[in-house]
Order: structure tokens, then sequence, then C-alpha cells
């Protein structure tokens, strides 16, 4: 089994009580944080390696470094072959700021794009232009609701009410 249907199947498949799930998700997020706080300190520095490699130099088990690989994989330059990774893939952590930002807003994960190591990553008004454009791709914008008696915009001249409002 693939390094990351096991790590799909451990976190979400497996049945946790409410307690579990919380110190299962609470341990795995510290650690989370742990990694992304080094890779944002040397955003020159492309890490890359093996997956124990890398597990190894940031302190987790293999299996926890397959989640966090699932986790950045949409923000690398260069995805990593997830699926059918095993502990002797060679991946890269090559990560594209920006779209990194953009994702951690998009998962709501505050921990990770409140790191101060985004100050000297992205200056304020990027993050800024950032969180916005993600918060508005989640806004539905309705039209103006069309009146009964209003023309009908599908050009036929009549009114809403009897035209396409008819069954409506």
């Amino acid at each position: 089994m693939a390094l990351l249907e096991t790590w799909r199947n451990l976190a979400y498949e497996t049945e946790m009580d409410q307690k579990q799930a919380t110190e299962f998700w609470g341990a795995y997020f510290q650690q989370e944080k742990g990694i992304y706080e080094q890779i944002l300190s040397t955003p020159d520095e492309v890490v890359s390696g093996t997956v124990k490699e890398l597990a190894d130099k940031f302190g987790v088990e293999a299996l926890l470094m397959a989640g966090f690989l699932d986790g950045i994989n949409e923000s690398l330059k260069t995805p990593n072959p997830i699926d059918t990774m095993e502990e002797d893939t060679v991946v890269s952590l090559d990560f594209d700021k920006e779209k990194l930002y953009y994702n951690m807003v998009e998962c709501k994960a505050d921990w990770l794009y409140e790191l101060p190591q985004w100050d000297s990553l992205l200056d304020e008004e990027t993050r800024k232009q950032l969180y916005k454009k993600q918060k508005q791709s989640g806004t539905i914008v309705k039209g103006k609701k069309i009146g009964r008696n209003d023309p009908c915009p599908c050009g036929s001249g009549k009114k809403y009410k009897q035209c396409c409002g008819k069954n409506a």
C-alpha cells in the first residue's frame, strides 16, 4: 500500500471519537507548523530528498511526512508523485510562495498563514491582496432578481410572467 493511502486511511477512515480526533489533529498541526517554520525560514533553499530523509530532517514519522506532502503538493512548482510514493521516493518542496499563502488561507489554516516567517517572504500588501482574492473566490454574487412584470431576458418582448417565468 502506498504511503499516502496509508496516511489517508489513518487520518480519515479510522474511527475516532471526538477526543481522539482532537488529539490526533492537534499533534499533526503542531508538527506541520514546525516543518513550515523551517522551510519558510530558508525559502531560497529547495528542500528535497526521499520521504524518509525529509521525515528524519524534520523529526517526524514518514507517515506524517506523507500527510504533509499531500497538503503542500498543490502549492509546489512541480507536484510530487504523492499517489505512488513510498519512503524511498525522491520528493521536492520547491514551493510557489504566493500559491502556498493563498492555499493556506483557503484551508483556513491561520496557524500557518500568520507565521512570522511570511514577513520576510511576502510584503504585507501582497498578503492582503492574496487573502482578499481567496476570500472573494468563495463569494457567490447573485444577479438582479427578475420581477414578474419585467421584460423577459430571453428577448421575446413579453413580460417575464407570460414567458419564461410562467412555470417558475
